[in-house]
Order: structure tokens, then sequence, then C-alpha cells
């Protein structure tokens, strides 16, 4: 399975590395990462594929819901088919 994550907040260091970080540490493999600075909002997409992952999905959101709230981000994660579904014209 594949998905989106989205991580919106105030630029600070460590937000890309907390974020991959956790993407490693759970053997979920980021295929694109983008991110970019508007003055102090940082915003990033990454595309992941959670084949391999070795916790569930669930677990997976909890995780991102926890190191989002240490950091002082907004994660959000969207399996691919439904993201793609809500963004179908």
């Amino acid at each position: 399975m594949k998905a989106i994550i989205t991580v919106i907040g105030f630029d600070k260091v460590g937000i890309i590395a907390g974020v991959s970080g956790l993407m490693a540490r759970l053997n979920a493999n980021i295929l694109d990462i983008n991110q970019t600075v508007f003055g102090t909002n940082f915003i990033m997409a990454m595309y992941v594929d959670l084949t391999e992952m070795n916790v569930s999905f669930k677990e997976l959101k909890e995780e991102l819901d926890k190191i989002g709230e240490s950091i002082g981000v907004n994660v959000r994660i969207q399996r691919e088919e439904i993201f793609n579904a809500m963004h179908r014209l």
C-alpha cells in the first residue's frame, strides 16, 4: 500500500529528520519528498510505500500524531487510493 503524508507547521530544525526517522524505524520507504518554506511556514509532502512496514496503518497514524505533537507540526496521512478518489474530477 502507498500513502501520502503531509506536514505543516512553523519551520524549525528537525522536522524532516523526525518524520523520515520514524519512517525508517517502521520500515516504510519514502518514494518521493517535496518540501518548501514560505516565510516561517514549513510545508512537506511525502509519497511513501508501506508494503514492508512493520506496524499496522493505525499504529503508523498514531506514531505520526505523536511525532507531530513532539515537533509542533500537523502531520496527516492518507492512503493513496483515498487521496486519488478525493481529488478526481
